[in-house]
């Protein structure tokens, strides 16, 4: 089985300038603003920071917790489609989502997950630091831990 791959940040990398939330909210709802993003940036525990976004899970927790049926997931890419005409803005998802990938629309009754922008992500293309990319699970793993022992080697 081949790994999917999703949009994640290298914390050594990343500054935290938001810039991929922005170009995201413009691509997706065609205006400046993060709450409209798919992408969060966030600073974790003071010390780095990493974007977020939908990690493309097997038998994805958001789509399976949807009553409505609202979210379904393409079993090649793992991408979350969300049908707005059946989404009520229940949260369920949110709830289920154990990365924290998902947030409400502020203004209509639906959710948004990233969507991969049909397979060319336009956060990549914009990242100043180009921190952004494309990885699968066990790449990210590899480079959190890598990231992990350079700051606990460069803090002794």
């Amino acid at each position: 089985m081949i790994e999917r791959r999703f949009v994640t940040a290298d914390p050594a990398k990343c500054t935290g300038c938001s810039i991929c939330e922005l170009v995201c909210s413009l691509e997706k709802e065609n205006v400046f603003d993060p709450k409209y993003s798919r992408i969060k940036a966030t600073r974790l525990y003071g010390i780095t920071n990493l974007a977020i976004a939908c990690r493309m899970c097997e038998d994805a927790p958001c789509v399976r917790a949807c009553p409505t049926k609202a979210l379904t997931q393409n079993q090649e890419s793992g991408v979350v489609l969300v049908d707005e005409e059946k989404c009520n803005a229940c949260g369920w998802c949110l709830l289920a989502c154990e990365y924290g990938a998902i947030a409400m629309h502020p203004d209509k009754k639906s959710v948004l997950i990233c969507d991969l922008c049909k397979g060319e992500p336009k956060c990549l293309e914009w990242c100043p630091e180009d921190a952004l990319d494309l990885l699968t699970e066990t790449e990210v793993n590899h480079m959190f831990r890598l990231v992990t022992a350079e700051k606990l080697v460069l803090n002794i």
